[in-house]
């Protein structure tokens, strides 16, 4: 079976049947040129030389050469070997707030959205490390457990909402408890939690989690996500747009928690950011921090290695290419033909 290290390339294709059509319609051309200036049964005679044959001959080698460099150029593959691959990396759980509070729409298009659009941009910067996902209200459970799978993990965060956790609050150390269940070795010099959340925490048991953590070794980055005025969190209800209210019928307001989650960094020697920007700091906590964590091995597979063999059609081409330079227009002549002509007699 062939396979293609680019198949985009492929589309190149279309300059096979362009470049028969141009050499077409210049051999076309030349003809009704040549027509034009004496009559057909002349040509042998005006151009004795001329070999119609070998410049379709000519034209054919440049359209399957054009062809052939098409074919290289797209990298054909075919034929494998079997490969040991070490995969090296680290091991990162997000644990996302999926509370109401999330909703509130200080951050565009709101807070969750945003967080998960952030999250989808970290992945895309992850070369081989693990990456699992918590999503936590008023309890907290493994969404996505440590995967290399991206994708997989790509589709457990676009389902997460508010409401997917039935329980409403925001338990933080829950959600710390859970991310470091998740961390499979239980070496924490490989392993690292980013917590984003708006910091509000119902339970007040955080600070044991966060102490729990940093004796396993296991090093905590928290995004606050929000504004420390706070903002009304909007809830439809029957089609209408209205803001979340407390028992006593006063609105509510969520205001960014920054004492509570830099206590936890504190307690485990991570690093706290202020969400802010496209990325919501993400990518500074990666870049800056995440990224020169110790690796280790997180698996070893065998791994099929195709054969590249763009080498042949590339060869192909350069042959015929060669040979049609030697192929020429014009007709071969005999031995007997050759050197003949009009002479003239001497007296």
């Amino acid at each position: 079976m062939i396979t293609w290290r680019d198949p985009s390339l492929l589309w190149l294709a279309v300059l096979v049947p362009a470049s028969a059509a141009f050499l077409f319609l210049a051999l076309r051309r030349r003809r009704r040129d040549l027509s034009r200036f004496a009559e057909t049964a002349l040509h042998p005679t005006l151009v004795p030389e001329h070999d119609e044959r070998r410049v379709r001959a000519r034209a054919a080698l440049l359209v399957v050469t054009v062809a052939l460099l098409v074919l290289a150029l797209a990298g054909p593959r075919w034929g494998f070997r079997w490969e040991e691959v070490r995969r090296q990396g680290v091991d990162v759980v997000i644990a996302l707030d999926t509370s109401r509070s999330m909703l509130a729409e200080d951050v565009k298009p709101n807070r969750l959205e945003r967080a998960k659009l952030a999250v989808l941009d970290l992945v895309k910067q992850l070369k081989g490390d693990r990456i699992g996902l918590v999503a936590f209200a008023g309890t907290a459970f493994l969404q996505c457990p440590l995967t290399l799978d991206y994708d997989a993990f790509t589709e457990s965060l676009q389902a997460v909402t508010v409401g997917i956790i039935p329980k409403g609050g925001t338990a933080i150390a829950e959600a710390i408890t859970t991310s470091v269940a998740a961390l499979e070795s239980r070496q924490g010099k490989h392993e690292a939690i980013v917590l984003i959340t708006d910091g509000e925490d119902h339970e007040g048991t955080v600070e044991e989690a966060a102490r729990q953590a940093a004796d396993k070794g296991v090093k905590i980055y928290a995004v606050g996500i929000g504004t420390p005025d706070g903002e009304l969190i909007p809830l439809t209800v029957d089609g209408q747009q209205t803001f979340l209210k407390d028992r006593r019928g006063q609105v509510v307001k969520s205001r960014l928690d920054t004492a509570t989650l830099e206590q936890i960094v504190t307690t485990t020697g991570g690093a706290y950011v202020r969400a802010s920007g496209p990325s919501l700091g993400l990518d500074e906590i990666f870049s800056t921090y995440i990224s020169k964590l110790d690796t280790h091995e997180l698996r070893s597979t065998l791994e099929r290695r195709f054969e590249d063999r763009y080498q042949v059609p590339l060869a192909i081409a350069m042959i015929l290419l060669v040979l049609e330079l030697f192929v020429g227009n014009r007709r071969r002549q005999s031995r007997a033909t050759r050197g003949t002509g009009p002479r003239r007699d001497v007296a």
